[in-house]
């Protein structure tokens, strides 16, 4: 059989330099047909995702996504509109209609773009481009023993999935205050999912692995035995009495929690006032020991990036410093809402890290005693403006700094606010599959709710 590869661009730079002239004649006709400001995004990413499923493929799939997001305003009023045309034609129409919805838009005094001497004027290489040779055949291959090597852990167990996917890219970002910035990038993922019989019903469980460099990836083997070994865990799950204990929640759930302090100090949700922290600022929110901060410039990090989506450039700073509030995240827009200036966030944060003090997660089971490890949260019972928090969890029971047996149909529940005031550890087992980069977290006081 003859190797089959995604259609990739024979040169990255040289589709970087047509994206960026793509932009730079959008920009131009913007101005042509009456606009007073434009700004441009654009994307183009081709990959190659393979699925199997009991030794058999299930799915290949290539991609070739394009699109161009590009916004006007004519004075005060903003219009938008989008096309994965390059024509210039098309690109004509695009500009056409946008500036059309901006001619029947309301008057924004907050609408605009950043200040022109706010613009990113240096853009590091952060190292984010590592393409994968690979060919659908090979990425079956590696699917295939990752299934076979869970398959092996236990005759019980059957295989759900087994995917590998790889992608690269270019991002390009430009306005008329005269700014493009662009940027390549990749990124690679296999996972597993496993499902284990039993006399008390089904039970799945999974793992993967995401990286910009494919060698930085778990062995497909190893990937493979992580999530057989995750699934056969579950088996023999039992129901816990309601109780308020502590509650350790592995690093991957951890990272969740952090999501919700970063939509409650965005800055939509302040100039909205639906957040549970409007009046925190400069107030505790941590104990004293926490520091949360933003590192954009992290070689090969999944989140880092040299300039945010207004193209201002992106910075480390602390939201949280010594477990004090000390910043919202904001955008232009956002910023002008508030009065105050961009963090440099639209778009989001990049590479949020949390402050350890504690061990990996066995000394965290230690530390913790008695109490639920979670391992799995369901639903989405958060109240952003309350703080309140309540969401069926999956985990073990631990005793004596020791997991004892796994749980399932329980809710666990507190208020975000007492959360983050009564987070006790922070583990050193950081999570780096993504965007947060924190360790499992240990919090007291929270209802646990079973029997």
């Amino acid at each position: 059989m003859s190797q089959i590869q995604p259609a990739q661009h024979e040169d990255p730079e040289i589709l970087r330099a047509e994206l960026e002239q793509r932009v730079a004649f959008i920009l131009d006709e913007s101005r042509r047909q009456g606009a007073t400001a434009c700004e441009v995004g654009v994307s183009q990413n081709t990959g190659l995702s393979v699925g199997v499923r009991q030794g058999e493929v299930e799915t290949v799939e290539f991609n070739r996504d394009q699109g161009f997001a590009i916004t006007l305003y004519a004075g005060q009023r903003k219009g938008s509109a989008s096309t994965s045309d390059t024509s210039d034609e098309a690109i004509r129409s695009a500009i056409e209609a946008a500036l059309g919805i901006a001619q029947h838009a309301s008057e924004d005094s907050f609408a605009g773009l950043a200040d022109p001497q706010l613009m990113a004027t240096e853009l590091p290489d952060l190292d984010l481009y590592h393409p994968w040779a690979l060919s659908a055949e090979q990425a079956i291959e590696r699917a295939l023993v990752c299934e076979n090597a869970a398959l092996e852990m236990d005759p019980r167990l059957t295989s759900d999935s087994a995917n590998i996917s790889t992608q690269q890219g270019c991002r390009v970002y430009g306005n008329s205050n005269g700014f493009i910035g662009s940027s390549l990038g990749t990124r690679h993922s296999a996972s597993a999912v496993m499902i284990v019989a039993s006399d008390q019903g089904m039970q799945r469980d999974y793992w993967y692995g995401v990286d910009r460099l494919a060698a930085n990836l778990p062995s497909a083997e190893a990937l493979g035995r992580k999530a057989a070994q995750r699934t056969l865990a579950r088996l023999g799950t039992r129901t816990v009495k309601t109780a308020k204990v502590p509650v350790l929640f592995a690093a991957d759930q951890a990272s969740g929690l952090l999501g919700h302090l970063i939509g409650a100090i965005a800055g939509g949700a302040v100039y909205r006032q639906s957040t549970f922290l409007l009046d925190a600022m400069g107030q505790p929110i941590f104990p004293d020991w926490v520091t949360i901060d933003e590192r954009p410039y992290m070689p090969r990090a999944l989140g880092s990036s040299a300039f945010d989506g207004d193209g201002l450039a992106t910075r480390e700073q602390a939201f949280v410093d010594q477990g004090v509030l000390r910043s919202w995240v904001l955008g232009t827009y956002s910023g002008r809402k508030l009065n105050l200036p961009s963090t440099a966030n639209a778009g989001g944060v990049h590479n949020l890290h949390v402050t350890s003090n504690a061990g990996d997660l066995l000394a965290l089971l230690k530390e913790m005693g008695t109490g639920l490890l979670v391992t799995e949260l369901m639903g989405q019972g958060i109240n952003g403006v309350t703080g309140d928090y309540s969401r069926g969890a999956g985990g073990f029971w631990v005793e004596g700094g020791e997991i004892q047996f796994p749980v399932q149909e329980v809710t666990i529940a507190g208020n975000l606010k007492d959360m983050f005031a009564n987070l006790r550890c922070v583990g050193s087992d950081i999570e780096r599959r993504g965007n947060n980069l924190t360790g499992s977290w240990l919090v007291d006081g929270m209802t646990v709710g079973g029997e």
